[in-house]
């Protein structure tokens, strides 16, 4: 009888061991997820939205005065300023954590950044449907309901340190 082992080669012996290798990343601290949001929530609020809407402002103005008008008029000023702050809030993340690795200003200070569950970084879809979850009602509170804010466990993303 012959008792032969063949043994995997140089390379198959190499996947073999970059197939399972897992690495670990410290996920961050709910104080560093909540200045995150402080951050970007008051730079969306003042500098982004005050931006967008004197920059829409002087645009219909000069396009269509009436229309400016309208807009800006007592009655649909809550509803025009709702729609600039849902599209700021939409390109403001998924621009940011798309374009800058994962990194909002919020997250750069804090030296943090988002990234999928995989410790791959984020593919478009991903820093997208992160904003889409964000809008979902009391989606900040979530935090406190267990497994972590919505926005991360709905999109198998999760906010790591990097220093």
């Amino acid at each position: 009888m012959n008792n032969t082992e063949t043994f995997p080669s140089a390379d198959e012996q190499h996947d073999l061991f970059t197939e399972g290798e897992f690495v670990e990343y410290d996920e961050a601290t709910t104080g560093q997820r909540f200045l995150n949001y402080l951050v970007d929530i008051l730079l969306m609020r003042f500098a982004i939205s005050y931006a967008t809407s004197y920059l829409l402002a002087t645009f219909l103005l000069s396009v269509s005065p009436n229309a400016a008008y309208t807009l800006f008029s007592q009655e649909y000023l809550l509803l025009t300023t709702y729609i600039v702050a849902l599209i700021n809030h939409l390109v403001y993340y998924t621009i940011c954590e798309k374009a800058f690795r994962g990194h909002t200003l919020g997250k750069f200070i804090t030296g943090t950044r988002a990234i999928r569950e995989d410790g791959e970084e984020l593919t478009f879809k991903d820093a997208l449907l992160r904003s889409l979850c964000r809008l979902v009602p009391f989606e900040a509170l979530s935090i406190w309901f267990g497994s972590g804010l919505w926005h991360d466990t709905w999109t198998k993303t999760k906010v790591i340190k990097t220093r």
